[in-house]
């Protein structure tokens, strides 16, 4: 473990700049030009980008990290004037990185928008609120009507008392808009995962675990895990859609692995979360991960 830090910082402070030096001198172009020119669009490119920006020694670069999108073509613009980068000599260079810089401010932003609505508390006086609870009945349960807003059927579909409110507390309302988001565009899977969260032996709570899910998606996506999905799956600004897309994969692969792990309690629920969860870590180590959900939408 020591050696390992004592190579980074070795390589970071020292060898990094002989090397880079070298190439420039070798090929006649900058780190930033290599890179952009050496691969193809998606993870591979925009994370190499991103790390020479990240360790540059200069301050227009390392900055470059943390743009806004409304800033980036100006920015692009300013790091070719501080490389000595000509257009018309490497006209697929602005392109390349401005691609780049698209989606690295955009997966930043994307942050923000998911930690303003975990942030969100549920509130049953909002009857925004208020509606995608019962819509998240409707959509799994439709043939079966509540008997009044706080009732023990809750327990239906997974929340641990009869009002689920208490239930949204750790992820806010964007729990919530994860388990709503799931049934609504992909509701025939939504009703499967929710039989089997009901079977006899293997069953556990569909929407406490749902939550669950949402925790992880989210400690994913700030940990920068999910850099490698997104680079690949959106060529430019990811959305919250696409957050809500990565939910659904991991709903919909979790209890595909609970069943299959066939685990003789819901005691080891832990053991077999955090299982999944390195699992889930491993594909994104890889550079062509795409975390897709292989099923049909609902029209």
């Amino acid at each position: 473990m020591m050696f390992g830090y004592i190579w980074q910082y070795f390589y970071s402070s020292f060898l990094r700049f002989w090397l880079k030096w070298l190439l420039r001198h070798l090929t006649g172009k900058c780190e930033l030009q290599r890179v952009c020119a050496g691969y193809e669009a998606g993870a591979l490119r925009t994370t190499r980008v991103e790390f020479s920006l990240k360790f540059s020694k200069n301050k227009v670069l390392r900055d470059a990290v943390n743009v806004k999108e409304d800033d980036v073509k100006g920015c692009v613009a300013q790091i070719m004037r501080e490389k000595n980068v000509v257009e018309q000599k490497d006209p697929v260079f602005k392109v390349n990185l401005q691609q780049c810089l698209v989606q690295i401010s955009g997966y930043n932003t994307l942050f923000a928008l998911v930690e303003d609505l975990r942030k969100e508390v549920f509130d049953s006086d909002n009857k925004e609120h208020e509606k995608m609870l019962l819509k998240l009945w409707d959509l799994l349960i439709p043939s079966v009507k509540l008997e009044s807003r706080i009732t023990k059927q809750w327990g239906n579909i997974g929340f641990q008392g009869d009002d689920p409110k208490t239930d949204f507390r750790g992820m806010g309302v964007l729990g919530l808009v994860n388990l709503v988001f799931f049934s609504e565009n992909y509701t025939d899977a939504a009703r499967q995962v929710l039989s089997h969260a009901n079977h006899p032996k293997l069953g556990y709570s569909y929407a406490i675990v749902g939550i669950n899910l949402t925790e992880m998606a989210y400690s994913l996506l700030r940990s920068g895990a999910l850099k490698t999905h997104f680079y690949n799956t959106v060529s430019g600004k990811p959305h919250m859609h696409h957050f809500h897309q990565l939910y659904c994969y991991l709903a919909y692969e979790f209890d595909r692995f609970w069943m299959e792990e066939a685990p003789e309690s819901i005691m080891e629920f832990n053991h077999y979360r955090e299982k999944f969860h390195e699992k889930v870590k491993g594909y994104l180590v890889e550079p062509d991960v795409a975390l897709v959900l292989n099923v049909d939408p609902n029209n």
